[in-house]
């Protein structure tokens, strides 16, 4: 994963509020821990864990019909696809 491929913490705790998500339905959908995810929340910039940890829970918000953003309007962001969430 490029940095530029890399979530913030707020993109992800966007992400999460968008799909519905409690924080432990989210940690349970990616296999990681709550703390884990907290950290990666919480953090300035780009989501403190390992990388690997960090793909697990994008994969399980874009699952939950989360699309991230690359560009938008000067930074990073977050939407749901058309169609709505997928849970």
């Amino acid at each position: 994963m490029s940095e530029n491929d890399r979530l913030s913490g707020r993109q992800i705790a966007a992400a999460r509020a968008l799909a519905g998500l409690s924080q432990t339905e989210l940690a349970t959908a990616a296999s990681v821990s709550v703390p884990t995810l907290r950290r990666m929340e919480s953090s300035e910039g780009l989501a403190s864990g390992y990388v690997n940890n960090v793909e697990a829970v994008r994969r399980a918000l874009e699952s939950a019909g989360v699309e991230f953003i690359a560009e938008n309007g000067g930074g990073p962001g977050v939407r749901l696809k058309k169609g709505g969430r997928k849970r």
